[in-house]
């Protein structure tokens, strides 16, 4: 039997057709936000694509690189670029031109503008000043990274990137322990090694995931427990961008018991709130968790400390 095959001169018919459309009206002034691919160049959409040809200026991070996806689609706008180190320059002209009618692109090295990249001041001026202002959605590195990590994501928090120094790291993840969400960060290839290190003292055998290299030929996600992972890195570096997710923090009933026996020794020194503090940091678990158990020691005429003057 003769395998089935697919005209597929409908679909490009139809998605030029759609593209026909999108370009044929006037672009309005403004400013418009527009993901671009996160490799592959397949996933940039026909809505993006026409704003982009039809764009007076397009934002770059950096012209060069962005220079390989407009010459891929044969888009001649002028780029100009616009990062960390120029916006405070740059934001007053564009706003300028805004207000002389100008129809700008944002557009980032790769992804959805303003995810970790500059922008985020310039849409709000942008805002503020009554100028029109669009997102066009596409790829995100982070919804990518989430949706194949084979962790929870009904409630997650994007962190962009951790410190580069393993002490601040090291802060900003206890900050972030007590979280009741997946974790989500960006990391460098050259730092993930010791940032899944970090991760791993700080908050133990965590469920997590570290995805590289996202929808480009070499694609990989390594799943495992935060100690397992840190190993691996340890042994076998990786290369490319990388996306760090994390489990959310799992509060069961022996750690509940755990938490007690420590805040009874804690509270014969400390206050309720030093001691929910110090337990907190010492077993990573929520301090709000923390103090509601302490409450109820102390209801239950389990702790024979002092009162504290809670605020």
């Amino acid at each position: 039997m003769a395998e089935s095959s697919t005209d597929f001169s409908h679909l490009m018919a139809r998605a030029g057709g759609e593209l026909a459309r999108q370009t044929a009206p006037p672009l309005p002034a403004g400013l418009y936000a527009v993901a671009t691919p996160i490799g592959n160049l397949g996933d940039i959409t026909l809505r993006a694509l026409a704003v982009l040809a039809r764009a007076d200026i397009i934002l770059c991070e950096d012209t060069r690189h962005s220079r390989t996806l407009l010459a891929h689609f044969a888009i001649t706008a002028p780029m100009r670029p616009y990062h960390e180190h120029n916006a405070a320059r740059e934001r007053p002209r564009v706003l300028a031109e805004l207000a002389e009618g100008k129809r700008i692109a944002l557009i980032s090295d790769a992804g959805t503008p303003l995810i970790s990249d500059p922008g985020w001041k310039l849409m709000r001026e942008a805002i503020d000043a009554g100028h029109r202002v669009e997102a066009l959605p596409g790829a995100s590195a982070p919804l990518v990274a989430l949706t194949i990590a084979g962790l929870p994501t009904d409630a997650f928090l994007f962190a962009g990137f951790l410190p580069p120094k393993s002490a601040a790291r090291q802060t900003r993840i206890r900050e972030l322990a007590g979280v009741p969400a997946t974790l989500v960060f960006f990391e460098s290839p050259t730092r993930a090694p010791e940032a899944m290190a970090d991760l791993a003292a700080v908050l133990g055998p965590r469920p997590a995931a570290l995805a590289r290299e996202l929808t480009k030929l070499h694609e990989q996600v390594l799943r495992g427990s935060l100690d397992g992972l840190a190993a691996e890195l340890a042994e076998r570096p990786v290369k490319g961008e990388c996306v760090i997710l994390v489990g959310a923090p799992v509060v069961t009933a022996a750690i509940d018991d755990d938490v007690v026996a420590h805040l009874q020794r804690a509270l014969a020194d400390m206050s309720l709130r030093d001691a929910s503090k110090a337990v907190s940091e010492a077993l990573n678990v929520p301090k709000n968790r923390v103090y509601e158990l302490g409450l109820q020691l102390r209801q239950s005429g389990g702790d024979d400390g002092a009162d504290d003057a809670e605020s």
